[in-house]
């Protein structure tokens, strides 16, 4: 098999570690385009009150931490980057915990996550069963990541509610 899968762990580690770098980073800088365009909006008076001021002082100070573990997570790595520039992370934080988090998510990638990869497309190209349950598998992650992003929309919807009729 061609590609990544075929190169040595040094190439691979740089290509992964290159790849997430740019991903990340383009995440924060949507982050700060966001909190700086917001603030030349009616949100401007929320994102300049006491209790954002109080949460960029937070992310500010820790969180470089939750930056560079957040790369072991899956689906919550983007969160927590789009956070830091939302919350105007400062870069002398942020590019330490991105490089050292990159460099995590890079390992783990370049070793376990591309033989399971290529285990799965192996196993997958030589059986239908295989390929069955890697499409169940696939599914049930879709329905599951739908289930809870409608639950996360309908709490907000109800707790509104409840608060509008004075409960």
């Amino acid at each position: 098999m061609d590609g990544i899968l075929s190169l040595p762990f040094v190439w691979a580690f740089l290509i992964l570690f290159a790849i997430v770098m740019l991903r990340t980073n383009a995440t924060y800088w949507a982050g700060r385009g966001l909190a700086a365009g917001g603030r030349k909006t009616r949100f401007a008076r929320y994102l300049d009150s006491a209790a954002v001021a109080r949460a960029e002082r937070i992310i500010s100070r820790w969180g470089a931490p939750a930056v560079s573990v957040s790369f072991l997570t899956v689906g919550f790595q983007t969160a927590v980057n789009a956070a830091a520039g939302l919350g105007r992370m400062p870069l002398r934080r942020y590019i330490p915990a991105t490089v050292v988090g990159s460099i995590l998510w890079a390992t783990v990638y370049a070793t376990i996550g591309l033989a399971a990869f290529d285990a799965a497309v192996a196993a997958a190209a030589g059986s239908p069963v295989a390929i069955a349950l890697l499409a169940a598998v696939a599914i049930a992650v879709v329905v599951l990541v739908v289930r809870r992003r409608r639950k996360a929309r309908l709490v907000p919807a109800v707790q509104e509610s409840s608060v509008s009729a004075g409960l």
